[in-house]
């Protein structure tokens, strides 16, 4: 994954480029990102729904041509790190995008949204969900919980065992959940 989608958009595809060419000079795919996901690296999440945030059909079908990316991030109603579920994924959007883009799309900021929205999102052409928060607050939940039933235990083993199988609970629901990706080839 390399995202230069905080840049402008010239100076994105120019760096998107670069990171492609790399990439694929030593036999990588790579991913990148278009549009505004935000809450990255501390930032406060943004507002998924604002003007200007939501990835362009148009601009992401010239940005994939113009960069030879393998996947692309878009930008279609969610946000990093959201600790919350109730993203609302534009899945209009989301098809437009499929239509017009020739690679997979991935979705950034899905441990914001619901399992239906998720769901949906796959059957509409999501090939990759990123769930990094999703597994973040599973795996602190159930380190806090072990720690608090346990205050004088001092062996990490104990309470990341807690956390990797909170983790793995939550991996496992995923996986019940969503269908498998609608993808089309490039």
């Amino acid at each position: 994954m390399f995202d230069a989608a905080r840049l402008p958009y010239a100076e994105n595809v120019a760096a998107t480029r670069a990171a492609v060419v790399w990439a694929h000079e030593n036999g990588l795919w790579l991913e990148a990102e278009l549009g505004q996901v935000g809450g990255k690296n501390g930032q406060t999440p943004l507002d998924a729904h604002a003007p200007g945030a939501r990835t362009d059909p148009e601009e992401a079908l010239a940005f994939v041509a113009a960069t030879g990316v393998d996947a692309l991030a878009v930008a279609v109603g969610t946000a990093h790190a959201m600790t919350s579920r109730d993203a609302r994924i534009d899945h209009d959007l989301l098809a437009r995008l499929r239509k017009a883009v020739p690679v997979p799309l991935v979705l950034h900021g899905s441990s914001g949204a619901s399992d239906e929205e998720l769901a949906r999102a796959v059957a509409g052409g999501i090939a990759k969900v990123n769930i990094g928060t999703a597994l973040n607050i599973a795996m602190t939940g159930a380190v806090r919980e072990h720690l608090a039933r346990d205050e004088r235990g001092v062996d990490p083993r104990a309470y990341l065992a807690q956390g990797r199988d909170a983790m793995a609970r939550t991996v496992t629901r995923l996986i019940g959940v969503l269908p498998a990706p609608a993808v089309k080839a490039a």
